[in-house]
C-alpha cells in the first residue's frame, strides 16, 4: 500500500506540476505583446473599381449649408400628428424614451429650433470646415488653429468623437484647446475629422471597414495636412480607432489620451474576470465604485447594450426604419444622451436631458445625421468591428508605446483599472477619476476635460 500511496503522489505531483507548467506557458503566451498586422495602408473604399479611381489630394473648404428644401420637408415631418403611446404609470426612462417628453422635444425641435434654424446653422459654421479624398472616401473635417502661439508650444491634435456623436461634441471643447491661457504651456492646432459614414464624411462601399481600417484613414488624414506626429484624443469609437491608430502606427503618434480607456486584449478580458475575484489586487479602494465586476457588467450588458447587438448585426434594418424617419431618429439617438450621462437619469420622466444638455444642442446633433442621412452608414461601424475578421487582427494586444492618460468619468460606461491596463498601454503615466460626468465629457464638461487633458500633457513633456 506504501508503494501504492507513493506512487499515487508522485502521479498528483506530476500533474500539479503539467497544469502549473501549461498555465504557465498559457499565460506567457496570452501576455506576450501582439505583433502589429500588416494593413493596407492604400486600401480603396469608395464606389467601383479601384482601377478607375484617381484620388484628389486636394484640400478644400467645405460648406454644410443645408437646402432649405429639406428644412421645409422637416418641419412637415414633424407637424404630423404624433402616434405615440403613453408611457406606463410611474416610469420614466426605464423602457427607452418617454413618449412625454418625446412630444416636448418634438414641439421643440418644430416651433423653436427650426425657426431659428439659420442661427443654429452659423453656430455650427463657426470652425473652418474642409474636406478631401482618402481611400476612395470623401473626408470632411474641423480644422482649428490656435488663435495666438507666442511663447506657448503648438502640438496638432488628432479629436475624434463616437456614436451617437458628431464633432458637435468638440464646439465648447476645440476653442478651450486653440486658445492660450495661464493654465497651460501649449495650444494645440485641432484635427477634428467626421468619421467615415458619419456626418458629413462619405461612408465606405465596401464591406471590411473596421476600427483598425479607419485607424489607418485617420492617420493617412494627417499625413495628407502635413502633420508626421500628432497627439490623440477621443472617447467611444474615438477611444478605439485612436488606440489602433497609435498601436499600429507607433512613429507618428506622440500621445495618447481617452476618457474610455480598454484594453480588449485576451489578456485584459482575464484580468477583467480575475478582478472581480480578487478586487483588492486590482482597484484601489479609492476607486472602487467606479469599475463593475463581471456580475454587475453582464447586468448592464444586458440592460444598455441591446442597441450594439442590433448594429453589429442588422445595420441596415434599424437604419431603413431611422431615415426619413426624424422623430424616430431624435428618439434613438436622444436616449443615450440621458442614460449615458448619469444612469440615475432613466429614472426621470424627463430622462434628465436639460441637467447637462440643452435642446439645442442635442438637437444640432441630430441635424447632422438627418441632413446627411448618415444614421444607417454610422451604424455600419458596429458591424464591420465586432466580427471575425476584425478581431482576428489582433490588434488588441499590440502595445502602444506613446505615453498615455485615461480620465475615468464616474457615470462612464465601464471602466478598466491601470492594473488591466497595464499590458495594453505600459506608458501609463497619467490616470485621474472624477465623480461627475459620463460618456460624453467633451460635450458635458469641456473645461474639466481641457483640465485633465493639458495636465496629461505637461506630464508627458512634449515638445
Amino acid at each position: 500500500m506504501a508503494g501504492v500511496g507513493s506512487t499515487l503522489v508522485r502521479i498528483s505531483v506530476a500533474g500539479i506540476a503539467i497544469l502549473f507548467f501549461v498555465g504557465y506557458k498559457n499565460y506567457r503566451d496570452l501576455s506576450a505583446p501582439g505583433k502589429r498586422p500588416d494593413l493596407d495602408t492604400e486600401a480603396y473604399w469608395g464606389p467601383g473599381d479601384k482601377a478607375l479611381y484617381k484620388e484628389n489630394k486636394a484640400i478644400l473648404p467645405f460648406d454644410i449649408s443645408v437646402d432649405p428644401a429639406i428644412i421645409t420637408d422637416l418641419k412637415g415631418q414633424l407637424s404630423r400628428p404624433l402616434k405615440l403611446q403613453e408611457p406606463l404609470e410611474g416610469v420614466g426612462f426605464q423602457y427607452g424614451f418617454n413618449s412625454k417628453e418625446l412630444r416636448n422635444v418634438v414641439k421643440y425641435w418644430r416651433d423653436t429650433y427650426l425657426n431659428k434654424w439659420s442661427e443654429r446653422e452659423e453656430y455650427l459654421k463657426k470652425f473652418e470646415h474642409f474636406q478631401t479624398e482618402i481611400q476612395g472616401l470623401k473626408m470632411h473635417f474641423i480644422h482649428a488653429k490656435p488663435t495666438k502661439t507666442t511663447g506657448k508650444k503648438v502640438l496638432p491634435l488628432l479629436l475624434m468623437h463616437g456614436w451617437p456623436g458628431t464633432v458637435r461634441e468638440f464646439y465648447d471643447f476645440i476653442p478651450l484647446l486653440t486658445t492660450p491661457n495661464d493654465k497651460s504651456d501649449y495650444v494645440f492646432e485641432v484635427i477634428a475629422p467626421s468619421l467615415p459614414g458619419y456626418g458629413w464624411s462619405q461612408g465606405s462601399s465596401k464591406t471590411g471597414l473596421g476600427v483598425a481600417q479607419v485607424s489607418v484613414i485617420m492617420r493617412n488624414l494627417m499625413l495628407r495636412l502635413g502633420f508626421q506626429k500628432f497627439v490623440i484624443q477621443g472617447g467611444d469609437w474615438g477611444s478605439l480607432i485612436g488606440s489602433n491608430v497609435a498601436s499600429l502606427f507607433p512613429e507618428n503618434v506622440l500621445a495618447y489620451h481617452s476618457n474610455m480607456c480598454t484594453n480588449n486584449s485576451p489578456m485584459g478580458s482575464i484580468q477583467l474576470i480575475l478582478a472581480s475575484v480578487f478586487p483588492s489586487y486590482f482597484l484601489d479602494s479609492q476607486h472602487a465604485h467606479f469599475y463593475k465586476g463581471v456580475g454587475d457588467l453582464f447586468a448592464h450588458i444586458l440592460e444598455e447594450m441591446g442597441y450594439a447587438h442590433i448594429q453589429a448585426t442588422k445595420p441596415d434594418t434599424v437604419g431603413s426604419a431611422l431615415a426619413d424617419n426624424p422623430v424616430g431618429l431624435a428618439a434613438y439617438i436622444i436616449e443615450k444622451f440621458s442614460t449615458w450621462t448619469n444612469p440615475a437619469f432613466r429614472n426621470l420622466e424627463d430622462g434628465g436631458l436639460t441637467k447637462r444638455f440643452t435642446y439645442d444642442q442635442l438637437l444640432d446633433n441630430i441635424m447632422i445625421y438627418y441632413v446627411t442621412n448618415s444614421i444607417t452608414t454610422s451604424m455600419r461601424l458596429y458591424s464591420e468591428s465586432m466580427n471575425k475578421a476584425q478581431l482576428g487582427l489582433n490588434v488588441d494586444s499590440v502595445p502602444i508605446q506613446a505615453k498615455a492618460g485615461c480620465a475615468h468619468f464616474l457615470h462612464e460606461l465601464a471602466h478598466t483599472s491601470d492594473k488591466q491596463l497595464a499590458n495594453k498601454f505600459p506608458n501609463l503615466i497619467h490616470t485621474t477619476h472624477y465623480t461627475d460626468g459620463g460618456h460624453f465629457p467633451a460635450f458635458e464638461l469641456p473645461e474639466t476635460l481641457y483640465a485633465d487633458f493639458t495636465a496629461f500633457i505637461k506630464k508627458a513633456a512634449l515638445v
